[in-house]
């Protein structure tokens, strides 16, 4: 299985953008699927998951109240609506998953490329 996250762009400070993180195959319901991004010059940092089976999701105290991790089994997509964003916001975000709750990027495996996100101020 690979997941793939795409919908990054270049956008100003306040605007909204939605990415999408989809898996070439089957997600288990066992599986947490999480949100990262890396800043140029940073560590990864853990921004959001989400149980697949209960859709329990967590946020980073950074992104709390501006963005929603959701998921869609249908399609097998986690989504992350990310509002309200400013600078600080700028990175290469990923999507990975892990087979329990955790925000450390280690504990994660199918890492895909990542997509860009720049916010201008």
């Amino acid at each position: 299985v690979q997941l793939q996250a795409s919908g990054g762009g270049l956008l100003q400070a306040g605007g909204s953008l939605r990415l999408s993180c989809a898996a070439s195959g089957r997600i288990y319901s066992s599986w947490n699927i999480g949100w990262f991004r890396q800043a140029p010059g940073k560590e990864r940092e853990f921004v959001a998951d989400i149980t697949w089976s209960y859709g329990r999701t967590s946020y980073a105290d950074s992104v709390k109240g501006r963005f929603t991790i959701s998921r869609d089994s249908a399609k097998n997509t986690v989504y992350l609506q990310m509002n309200s964003l400013k600078p600080e916001d700028t990175a290469v975000y990923y999507c990975a998953r892990s087979l329990s709750r955790s925000r450390i990027a280690g504990e994660y495996t199918y890492w895909g490329q990542g997509t860009l996100v720049t916010v201008s101020s």
